[in-house]
């Protein structure tokens, strides 16, 4: 979680990306290839934020179920994640 569970609406937590590197890291470095979902204050800036951390499955329900135009939402979380996407060293 990348908030305080319980409520949609809030503001994403920074300090939670070093926990996602660290889980990251260690994925790669015993070979595994691990999901890394993250949930809570998700739009097109955290998502490539926590992209570039490892993660690659984001849940963002206010950002996307929020607008008038899903659509164009979901585009920009898509290229967010792909422009942040971290690769295993």
């Amino acid at each position: 979680m990348t908030v305080y569970a319980g409520f949609g609406g809030q503001k994403f937590i920074r300090e939670m990306l070093p926990k996602m590197r660290r889980v990251y890291d260690e994925a790669c470095a015993s070979g595994h290839d691990l999901d890394i979902q993250v949930d809570g204050g998700i739009n097109h800036e955290t998502a490539q934020d926590c992209a570039e951390y490892g993660a690659n499955v984001f849940v963002a329900g206010n950002y996307i179920f929020g607008a008038e135009n899903y659509a164009q939402r979901i585009k920009a979380l898509q290229s967010s994640v792909k422009n942040g996407a971290a690769m295993c060293k």
